[in-house]
């Protein structure tokens, strides 16, 4: 079974990540926790809320989070992708869901993420993330601790370090 690092340590992941190709092909499972892509949420919403499992939705790039703003008290998870670690607009849709729509659930960073990311991830409101596979996972888990200060304040903690 695949790990993540989930709320600071390493655990192993229970979610299935589906693509379009993989529904179309086998349909949806009909229990388990499942993450989606932004489309099937939109066309098989009521399907995946009464499936045995909870539902999760991948934000493409170019995919803003208002698009699932109204239905964040139904989903557990929100998966952010990152196809290319210079890639950077996962970052803005992991804050706008944290601080504009007051998401509390998972938030998860899938794709091209890297230990050198992670820092920044967190601050944004990233809570978990799927390492890229050719990485070291307990590695990667040391990049949140990069550092011990921060100057500013961030989606954790607005306040800034003077306010601290």
């Amino acid at each position: 079974m695949p790990q993540i690092i989930k709320d600071g340590v390493v655990v192993e992941d229970t979610w299935i990540h589906l693509s379009n190709e993989q529904i179309e092909q086998d349909g949806l499972p009909d229990s388990g926790d499942v993450i989606v892509p932004l489309s099937v949420w939109q066309a098989q919403k009521e399907v995946l809320l009464k499936r045995d499992g909870a539902v999760g939705v991948c934000l493409a790039p170019g995919e803003e989070p208002a698009a699932i703003a109204a239905d964040l008290p139904r989903l557990s998870l929100v998966a952010v992708s990152f196809p290319a670690f210079k890639d950077g607009r996962g970052y803005s849709y992991a804050r706008e869901l944290r601080t504009r729509y007051g998401y509390k659930g998972e938030i998860r960073a899938v794709g091209d993420v890297l230990r050198d990311q992670l820092f920044y991830m967190h601050r944004v409101g990233f809570n978990a993330f799927a390492v890229r596979a050719d990485r070291d996972i307990h590695d990667a888990l040391n990049g949140l601790k990069d550092f011990s200060v921060t100057y500013q304040g961030d989606a954790n903690d607005p306040r800034p370090i003077y306010r601290r």
